[in-house]
């Protein structure tokens, strides 16, 4: 078995040094504010974009009880001009003002369309932009113009088996000192806030409370009881995606539901890592297109790079089970069946070292080396 790597779950990994990347994506078009080459901590932002506002519709004739055809006459508004909610954008009076009929703008946006024909107006909401940021401390290896960019760093790394909440960074810090040991809210105090904390194989209701109440970044530890993460969320939730809960930190539980002792070597691995900066995520999928929730600890030491390199090279070969890691195939596992030494051209046009994967329905798909991680080797 490699030194590298092992899946104390299957398909889930525990490394004490690998080498991570992360394609940081916009959600729609817009620009990369980072170049190849550049160094990148988890808070630099690597791009920005604009996502068009949702429209609302008004039933601007109705709500007056004029014509649609009328209506452009009682606007106070036209389109363009930008209303806040509850500014008046029409308004219809009558005997000598006896009677009068009011509209108002239901959010803050901008007059679209004030449509004769059916005598509604769209006020459509203000332009949200959207910055994406590195996530993980490394270096940009590559730059999607508009879309993307690669981050990449020499890390230790670990998956859980689920997870609640999304991405976040903070020290990693032990509070326990066996895996096999609960965490409960007396091991919890101050001196946590702003950190990610390492638990054992189980995490109490009171504790999770006390971590939230002081301002943790994250807990790691072995299992939980779900009723008790649905009291801190307030609802009942389905396992089969998760990251979205609010709870104020970010939750990764790497054995499951019950008290189950951490892992030996995941704690190890975290343990060695005391005092280093971590980024995690709680973000889980169990479907089509798996992502388990993750804990990347950057290793800054520039000759760990070229060490894993070197080992990651070795370490494929005829027989491996592999997880494709990008898309097109993401989450697909499947069987190396060859490992051609020339180089291929991909869709960037960049020269790199393939392997066709066969898969469990037969097929045989072809994708870079660096898109996959092992699994089991023969």
């Amino acid at each position: 078995m490699s030194e590298e790597s092992f899946a104390y779950t299957p398909g889930l990994a525990a490394s004490p040094m690998t080498l991570v990347t992360k394609i940081r994506s916009l959600p729609v078009k817009g620009e990369i504010l980072v170049d190849k080459g550049q160094k990148v901590d988890f808070d630099t932002i690597i791009g920005r974009s604009v996502l068009e506002g949702a429209p609302y519709i008004v039933k601007v004739s109705e709500m007056l009880g004029v014509e649609p055809e009328e209506v452009s006459r009682y606007m106070t508004v036209k389109p363009g001009d930008r209303v806040k909610k509850g500014d008046i954008i029409a308004r219809y009076t009558a005997f000598f003002g006896l009677m009068k009929r009011e509209v108002a703008a239901p959010i803050d946006g901008t007059i679209e369309n004030i449509n004769e024909l059916t005598g509604h107006v769209i006020v459509r909401e203000l332009p949200k932009v959207v910055e994406v940021t590195a996530y993980i401390r490394g270096i940009v290896k590559d730059v999607i113009p508009g879309e993307a960019a690669v981050i990449q760093t020499p890390a230790a790394y670990v998956q859980g088996i689920i997870g609640f909440g999304g991405e976040r960074h903070g020290e990693i810090s032990l509070a326990v000192s066996r895996p096999d040991e609960v965490l409960d809210e007396k091991k919890i105090d101050e001196s946590y806030a702003g950190k990610i904390i390492v638990g054992g194989s189980f995490v109490t209701y009171d504790a999770l409370v006390k971590a939230q109440k002081i301002g943790v970044k994250g807990i790691i530890v072995g299992g939980a009881n779900i009723a008790d993460i649905e009291r801190i969320i307030g609802y009942k939730i389905g396992v089969a995606i998760t990251g979205r809960e609010n709870m104020g930190f970010t939750l990764i539980l790497t054995e499951g539901f019950a008290k189950l002792a951490m892992s030996d070597r995941v704690f190890n691995i975290l343990k060695q890592n005391e005092g280093r900066e971590a980024a995690i995520n709680g973000a889980t999928q169990v479907r089509a297109g798996v992502i388990r929730p993750e804990v990347i600890i950057p290793l800054e030491e520039s000759y760990i790079k070229e060490e894993i390199e070197t080992k990651e090279s070795d370490k494929v070969k005829i027989g491996s089970i592999v997880r494709v890691i990008r898309y097109p195939y993401f989450g697909a596992i499947g069987t190396v069946v060859e490992l051609p030494v020339e180089l291929h051209k991909i869709e960037t046009e960049s020269p790199v070292r393939i392997v066709k994967i066969r898969l469990s329905d037969g097929r045989i798909i072809t994708v870079p080396r660096a898109n996959i991680e092992i699994i089991s080797s023969e």
